[in-house]
């Protein structure tokens, strides 16, 4: 392998995400990872498959259907979609970026971009490390990583000077992906943290001593690392600005999104003053998009309008398939990587991952 092949990965073929991992569905039903009931969209995406030819060389009937209705011309358009990742190599960043996944409003998609862009970025090849700040745990559960209350964590890391390296796990269904998982004792920890020396910088602290952990025992450095946030601005989120070097922030396409935003820029803006003068917001997603509704264009094209260069061109679509993964305990990379919901996130990690 060369040295500008070794650089970059190829993200795989979407079927190739899939898991052979066996899971427990929300009723107790025993299924397979990326195997699901009622596979509704299953018919479409067979469709996408291949692009035959015929025998004057043009292609095949989905062309020709791009105007005869507006599911055809939406199969055409995600076809044509997909085309353009399928053999996209990613570069490999020249040191490791670190990313905060931070929004104070609950419910904007915070967790699932991180665990779903971390899970691309994994499933191409790169190194990538999640830590789940927050102590509801939903991005241990989306990766298949035990939580409860027994279990070293993320708490331990930041009260107890546990090394990073003795928490992380290993996710099931994807090679390159690790989790320092959440527990429910970390909704204590900001009162902890408060008589803590350097209670701000510990867990960009716990980062750097695991970097060295892993470069002194052979093993390869890690590509990205994605902070999942709890919906606040207390201690945790302050140790998350403190240790990342960029913000990804999700914003959920309706107006109350917009006016979290501000306050959110706001506090980081104190954070680069006094704290962590490298943090910049990088990039911006937009998530639960409603392509029915006027509101939603009318908040993209205002975030866009606002900032051009940080919001991603991809955007995340509301989709069934999105929300049931995790309750398969799955991203929706490896439960259904031939949905729409699979396909937006992909394109974001790669435009991150260009950047």
């Amino acid at each position: 392998m060369t040295s500008s092949e070794a650089s970059a990965q190829r993200i795989p073929p979407f079927v190739s995400l899939g898991s052979a991992r066996s899971a427990a569905g929300p009723f107790g039903m025993s299924i397979r990872a990326g195997i699901h009931p009622n596979p509704v969209e299953d018919v479409a995406s067979a469709s996408l498959v291949s692009r035959e030819t015929t025998a004057s060389g043009r292609s095949n009937v989905m062309d020709s259907m791009d105007d005869a209705s507006p599911i055809a011309r939406d199969l055409a358009h995600e076809t044509r979609r997909r085309e353009r990742l399928m053999g996209r190599r990613l570069p490999r960043p020249e040191k490791t970026r670190v990313f905060t996944v931070s929004n104070q409003k609950g419910g904007v998609g915070k967790t699932t971009t991180t665990v779903n862009i971390a899970a691309a970025l994994a499933a191409a090849g790169l190194n990538v490390l999640v830590i789940d700040i927050d102590p509801q745990g939903n991005a241990s559960t989306a990766l298949g990583i035990e939580h409860h209350a027994d279990v070293d964590s993320i708490y331990d890391v930041l009260i107890n000077d546990v090394p990073l390296a003795d928490v992380v796990a290993q996710c099931p269904d994807i090679a390159n992906l690790v989790c320092a998982p959440a527990t429910i004792h970390l909704a204590g920890a900001e009162i902890e943290l408060v008589s803590l020396v350097a209670r701000e910088q510990r867990l960009r602290r716990a980062i750097d001593v695991y970097a060295k952990e892993r470069e002194k025992n052979g093993e390869e450095r890690l590509d990205y690392i994605f902070i999942d946030c709890p919906p606040s601005l207390g201690l945790l989120t302050v140790n998350a600005f403190c240790a990342a070097g960029e913000v990804l922030i999700p914003i959920q396409c309706e107006y109350y999104a917009l006016e979290g935003l501000s306050q959110l820029l706001k506090n980081i803006e104190m954070i680069q003053k006094h704290l962590n003068a490298e943090l910049e917001v990088s990039t911006i997603l937009l998530t639960m998009y409603d392509g029915r509704t006027n509101l939603a264009a009318q908040v993209a094209a205002e975030v866009r309008q606002h900032f051009p260069e940080k919001v991603l061109s991809a955007v995340v679509p509301r989709s069934v398939r999105i929300s049931e993964a995790p309750s398969y305990q799955q991203t929706v990379m490896t439960y259904d990587p031939s949905s729409s919901g699979a396909l937006s996130y992909l394109e974001a990690a790669a435009e991150i991952a260009e950047r």
